[in-house]
């Protein structure tokens, strides 16, 4: 069984057998040589019995995680800090124990180097990069240890302030200027200060039409001559338009000329 890459154990548990570990739990049935996993007699228990893990479906101790594991003799005292690791079912009172196993459990705002893998192996077997901690019976039992990898939040973006130019061209109300309430700071999109202010014709050279040219050159009364001055009354003569088609179609009536 190997966890997730940096990945801490959240508990570590006797298992009397395999269907005997609840939901959760991750039971080590499998030596790394290929062979069942059974450390029952290493126990000093007749039935059989293997190492099961969690890695966040089921904890030993809410919000806490494994940061050590320890095999002891049951001569040995139990290591201050440490707990002695949950069976499953619970143990008769009666049952013989050769060898405990102690697991240091810490909250995970205080744990810095965490146990991320169990593995079982021979005795006479070499894990690289697996620390060995114990054995029971004819097995060793290794761990892995490494730095707690906390998730990083996704940094979020600060908003970018909008320049004057954006600003006019987006849906965002104007700013009010300071200390007119209700008033609204109004700027034209045709300021000649930027690139919005430009027109068509600008940059554009003026040159006169060459038929008026020798007119000019001649005397501006000359090219005053041929204009034609028209009053208003000659503007409204000249252009009038009654829209007779234009109401009929509007009233539904037939065309006709009142």
């Amino acid at each position: 069984m190997a966890a997730a890459e940096g990945s801490p154990l959240t508990g570590v548990a006797w298992a009397a057998a395999p269907e005997a570990a609840p939901a959760g739990w991750t039971v080590i049935t499998g030596t790394v040589e290929g062979t069942a996993a059974n450390l029952g007699k290493g126990f000093g228990h007749k039935g059989g019995g293997y190492l099961c893990v969690s890695t966040g479906g089921a904890q030993a101790a809410p919000g806490s995680v494994v940061t050590d594991v320890q095999v002891l003799s049951d001569r040995s005292p139990q290591p201050p800090g440490y707990t002695r690791i949950p069976e499953f079912p619970e143990p008769r009172a009666a049952a013989s124990r050769k060898k405990r196993v102690y697991v240091k459990l810490l909250p995970v705002a205080a744990a810095e180097t965490v146990v991320t893998d169990l593995k079982v192996s021979g005795k006479s077997k070499t894990l690289p990069g697996f620390l060995k901690i114990g054995e029971m019976g004819s097995f060793a039992i290794w761990c892995k240890k490494g730095p707690f990898l906390r998730p990083v939040p996704p940094p979020v973006p600060k908003p970018r302030p909008l320049s004057a130019h954006l600003r006019q061209l987006s849906l965002q109300p104007p700013d009010r200027s300071p200390g007119a309430p209700g008033s609204v700071k109004r700027e034209s999109l045709y300021d000649a200060s930027g690139i919005y202010g430009l027109s068509a014709m600008d940059g554009v050279p003026f040159t006169l039409h060459p038929k008026f040219e020798p007119k000019l050159s001649s005397g501006n009364n000359a090219l005053l001559a041929d204009l034609s001055v028209k009053s208003l009354a000659d503007i409204e003569r000249e252009y009038n338009y009654t829209f007779v088609v234009e109401r009929t179609a509007a009233a539904r009536l037939p065309p006709g000329v009142s």
